[in-house]
């Protein structure tokens, strides 16, 4: 089973005694943080749970699936995701 967003806020709002409209609000400023803050090249570090970065991809061929046609793959951008400790804990018990 997945969280789902509404499922998100309704915890956050509950662990921290806050509405679920403020708990939305708060929730909105994280993701506007990490898209703003990715798109510029800064890395997100929040320690001992994750942090986010953007990385580069080198140019490269790929093959059509259907076709088996090659093609060619333009360099671009990425997101490198990294479980910090607290994460790793949790899920390894």
């Amino acid at each position: 089973m997945a969280l789902n967003r509404s499922d998100v806020v309704a915890a956050i709002a509950e662990k921290a005694g806050l509405t679920k409209t403020q708990a939305d609000a708060a929730l909105s400023a994280l993701q506007d943080t990490l898209v703003s803050s990715l798109a510029k090249g800064e890395a997100v570090k929040l320690t001992g749970l994750l942090s986010v970065e953007r990385v580069e991809r080198a140019a490269r061929t790929g093959r059509n699936p259907r076709t088996g046609e090659s093609i060619e793959i333009p360099a671009g951008f990425g997101v490198k995701i990294s479980a910090g400790s607290v994460l790793k804990n949790a899920v390894s018990k």
